[in-house]
């Protein structure tokens, strides 16, 4: 441990780890300070249940905007699978329990799905024609990420005006009627606009545009991959990939307070130890800004609102569909339970009046399906498979007055809405640990805040910003920037963060390396 760094990096989660890695090869000394036990923040693997050899990502769980420049780059070798299915919605219409099927790559099959669905090709080819154009913004967007900040108008010139008008400059549930008539395809492209984001698809702020923007430019194709190992093997890898390059990084210590002037700085933190501080020469915070706010002494900073609640499963089998359908084609995607278009409309309704929603949307992942790596051999040869359960609009508001009862009355709801489109029981199909208690973790957004310190659970550290220069101070800048020229933000809170994408660490380090 030394008394001076060239660079000190608050918070040992992925996107500090990345950072730490490209100052290190670029000779800069780099120490990462962690309060955990151990580095990755939210993007993790744990054995959540006692006695049961299942590792399962327990917060963060796909990987889509991690591009592969920054793999190559500081040499993980990580193994990222594709989906077999996109997606999968089981749906009850006209007295028949049935299901929309999304194909990865889209084959006769997804057209099929639709014309069951619907009655015609109509839908389908409003699906292909729309997914195609967000495809070309996707492919102008996504190159620009690792590069400083492009002007909007810039971008605009790269695609058609027409669609930058429909994503960028109106809400996006204008272009989601205009485009398509069917409830359901209309909830399942209306879906990726509020996952961790708390809006209404006409919210005039158009905070549910950029997040589903985030959610189809990963890599220029927008395909949320399985990282083999989980999540944790993501993090392993960066930490190691850290360590090689010559990064320092400690854990059990919890920063109690940052200072920067522009030219020099100095972070003190509480370890094993006791009081310990370190001078540097450049800050980088891979904590939400509102937290690095209450580090630097400033008052005001106003804390996010997270939306989500997340289940994590373990099941002693795949349950069979009333639909009919293969359980084992129908989890290897994402599973939309309950997001109807006007499904999700109401629930945000009912959440922002202060009511957990009756019938709350979700959407459901297997990851053992595409990965039984994180099962041991015994579980996998007995037929266990993982769940994990994402309820959207399920805002800090609603969990205020009492996390436990709320948490539990979420929880049943939302399993309940899952058992709905089952042909048996779910309490059937769950294992049981060693206690002999259901394999069942929920986490509201308090209980995040709690785990992995995100304030208000806020998933991304705050509402996402759009991925280009808003104004003209913006343009050639990295989004990494704050008030002090030798404080930079590394994590989900800069410009191009959230997800587990690695986009704030590396623009952090190159702001800092070509400063």
């Amino acid at each position: 441990m030394k008394d001076f760094y060239d660079v000190v990096i608050v918070g040992g989660g992925h996107n500090g780890l990345v950072a730490a890695t490209y100052l290190a090869q670029s000779g800069l000394s780099t120490l990462i300070l962690e309060q955990q036990a151990h580095t990755g923040g939210a993007a993790v693997s744990e054995r959540v249940f006692p006695g049961v050899d299942a590792r399962l990502s327990r917060y963060s769980y796909l990987v889509s905007l991690l591009p592969d420049k920054i793999v190559a780059d500081l040499g993980l070798g990580l193994d990222l699978r594709s989906r077999a299915v996109a997606s999968y919605t089981p749906v009850r219409r006209g007295g028949r329990d049935v299901g929309l099927l999304v194909e990865r790559p889209e084959g006769p099959g997804t057209r099929d799905s639709f014309r069951a669905l619907t009655g015609s090709d109509t839908e389908y080819e409003a699906w292909t024609d729309f997914y195609g154009a967000v495809g070309s913004l996707a492919a102008a967007v996504a190159p620009t990420l690792l590069e400083p900040l492009q002007p909007a108008a810039e971008l605009r010139r790269r695609v058609d005006s027409a669609l930058w008008d429909e994503l960028v400059e109106r809400p996006l549930g204008e272009a989601i009627e205009r485009r398509f008539t069917d409830d359901t395809v209309r909830g399942v492209v209306a879906t990726d606009s509020v996952i961790g984001t708390f809006a209404g698809l006409h919210d005039e702020s158009l905070i549910q545009n950029r997040c589903f923007l985030y959610h189809l430019i990963g890599n220029g194709t927008g395909e949320w991959r399985v990282p083999v190992g989980g999540m944790g093997a993501v993090t392993d890898a960066l930490a190691a990939a850290a360590r090689r390059a010559g990064a320092v990084l400690v854990t059990n210590a919890e920063v109690t307070s940052v200072e920067v002037d522009g030219t020099r700085g100095s972070v003190t933190w509480l370890g094993g130890d006791g009081e310990r501080s370190v001078d540097c020469s450049w800050v980088l915070s891979n904590v939400a800004p509102s937290t690095l706010a209450t580090l630097r002494g400033q008052s005001g900073a106003e804390k996010p609102e997270g939306s989500q609640l997340k289940v994590n499963l373990l099941l002693r089998h795949l349950p069979a569909l009333k639909s009919g359908d293969d359980p084992a084609r129908a989890f290897a995607g994402t599973f939309h339970i309950d997001e109807d278009y006007s499904q999700l409309e109401s629930a945000y309704r009912s959440a922002a009046d202060g009511t957990l929603p009756a019938v709350p949307p979700s959407e459901v992942y297997c990851h053992s399906l595409t990965d039984p790596s994180i099962l041991s051999p015994e579980l996998v040869a007995a037929g266990y498979h993982t769940l994990t359960v994402f309820g959207v609009h399920f805002p800090a508001r609603l969990f205020a007055s009492d996390n436990d009862s709320a948490r539990a009355e979420a929880t049943r709801r939302v399993l309940a809405g899952l058992e709905s489109y089952l042909a048996e029981p779910l309490d059937d199909c769950i294992a049981r640990d060693a206690d002999g208690n259901l394999c069942i973790e929920a986490k509201t957004p308090y209980d995040i805040e709690e785990s992995v310190g995100m304030p208000g659970g806020h998933i991304f550290h705050g509402d996402l910003q759009w991925p280009w220069a808003t104004t003209p101070a913006d343009a050639g800048r990295w989004g990494t920037e704050t008030d002090a020229r030798n404080l930079l933000i590394c994590g989900s809170g800069a410009r191009r963060g959230g997800a587990v994408s690695g986009l704030g660490g590396h623009n952090a380090a190159m702001t800092v390396l070509t400063t």
